[in-house]
C-alpha cells in the first residue's frame, strides 16, 4: 500500500496517508477533503503542536480513533507538554482512544518507541518495503529533532538513532522535509554521525 506525503505548511509538521491511518494532523484539513471517508485512525508521532495542530478538526470529521503512545498523552490536553504556546495556540484538549507502545500494531506498520525529541516519541516500520515514517526522530537531510525541550533527552535519542541505524530502511518519512524513496539508511547514518559529533 502506498504512502501519500501530505506537505506541512510553514512550521507545520507532514501527514503521510497509509490506507485508512493517517500519520499526524498539522495538516490543514483542506487538504485531506478527499480521503475523509477514508480515515480510520490517526496516529500521531509525538505530542507537539506543529503534528497536532488540527487533531480536534481531522478526527471531529472523520470518526477516526485517535492514537498516540502512552507517555505523550497528556500532550493532547496540556499546553506546556504539546508547547501549544510557543506557538499562540491551545492544545486539541483530547483524551486518545487508543495509547500506543513499543511493538503496536497499526495496520501492517509496527510502532517504535523512539524516545528524546519528546518522551513518547514513536517512528513507524514497515518491514516489507522498507519504510519508516519517522516523525521528528531523523529528517531526509541527516539532520534530527531537537532535545531541549521539556522532555527531551540527547541520550535517549542517541540511542534512538542507533536503534534506527540497525533497520533496513529504503523509504524515510519524516516529520519536516522531503520524503525520500531510496537510501533511507544515509540519512540516518548523517543523523546519527552529527549528534555524536557535535553535540557529544
Amino acid at each position: 500500500m502506498p504512502v501519500r506525503w501530505i506537505p506541512g505548511e510553514s512550521y507545520l509538521g507532514n501527514s503521510y496517508l497509509i490506507g485508512g491511518v493517517l500519520v499526524d494532523a498539522g495538516v490543514l484539513p483542506i487538504s485531506l477533503q478527499d480521503s475523509f471517508d477514508q480515515i480510520e485512525e490517526i496516529v500521531l508521532t509525538h505530542c507537539h503542536f506543529d503534528h497536532i495542530a488540527y487533531l480536534k478538526e481531522i478526527a471531529g470529521v472523520t470518526g477516526a480513533r485517535v492514537s498516540i503512545h502512552r507517555l505523550d498523552a497528556k500532550g493532547l490536553s496540556s499546553e506546556t507538554a504539546s508547547l501549544a504556546m510557543h506557538f499562540g495556540a491551545r492544545s486539541p484538549g483530547l483524551v486518545p482512544d487508543r495509547e500506543l507502545e513499543e511493538g503496536s500494531r497499526v495496520g501492517d506498520l509496527v510502532v517504535l518507541h523512539t524516545p528524546g525529541h519528546t518522551p513518547g516519541s514513536i517512528c513507524l516500520y514497515r518491514e516489507k518495503d522498507q519504510a519508516l515514517i519517522s516523525g521528528d526522530t531523523v529528517f531526509t537531510d541527516g539532520g534530527f529533532g531537537r532535545f531541549d525541550f521539556p522532555g527531551g533527552s540527547r541520550d535517549a535519542l542517541l540511542a534512538s538513532l542507533r536503534r534506527l541505524a540497525d533497520l533496513e530502511v529504503e523509504e524515510l518519512y519524516p516529520g519536516h522535509g522531503l520524503p525520500t524513496l531510496h537510501g533511507g539508511n544515509a540519512h540516518i547514518a548523517g543523523a546519527l554521525e552529527l549528534l555524536n559529533l557535535s553535540y557529544g
